[in-house]
């Protein structure tokens, strides 16, 4: 009789070690399926006003848009990542200038790691 409940001790602690691999796998698979669907994709056109690479530990490439829709209102400012280096190199080469970003959003992010926005933009295209 003494070894039932040793038996079941063994598998409450293998159960017990269990517990966080299946949570570190659960916030992986949610990680990967944020950033992979796109809860919404469009453009947004204006001028470049910022630009820079920063963060502490994760450097993300994090910009500023203005956008005005009618001249003498307020601009609008549309805050955005970019992930992709080619698209990061062609943004500072149109600082300044008028352009359409092609974007995606995602939503449900956990960290700011991944970039400071849900915004991650895809594309540039030079309007004048």
């Amino acid at each position: 009789m003494p070894q039932a409940p040793r038996i079941q001790q063994q598998g409450f602690v293998a159960w017990l070690a269990a517990v966080p691999l299946l949570l570190i796998a659960l916030f992986g698979l949610y990680t990967w399926f944020v950033l992979s669907w796109s809860y919404s994709e469009g453009d947004r056109a204006g001028y470049i006003q910022k630009f820079s690479k920063k963060g502490w530990i994760c450097k993300t490439w994090e910009g500023e848009l203005a956008m005005v829709t009618m001249p003498g209102t307020l601009t609008e400012k549309f805050y955005f990542t970019v992930t992709d280096d080619a698209v990061a190199k062609t943004l500072n080469q149109h600082l300044g200038k008028k352009v359409t970003l092609t974007y995606d959003e995602h939503i449900g992010i956990p960290s700011n790691c991944f970039g400071d926005t849900g915004y991650f933009v895809t594309g540039v295209k030079d309007i004048e």
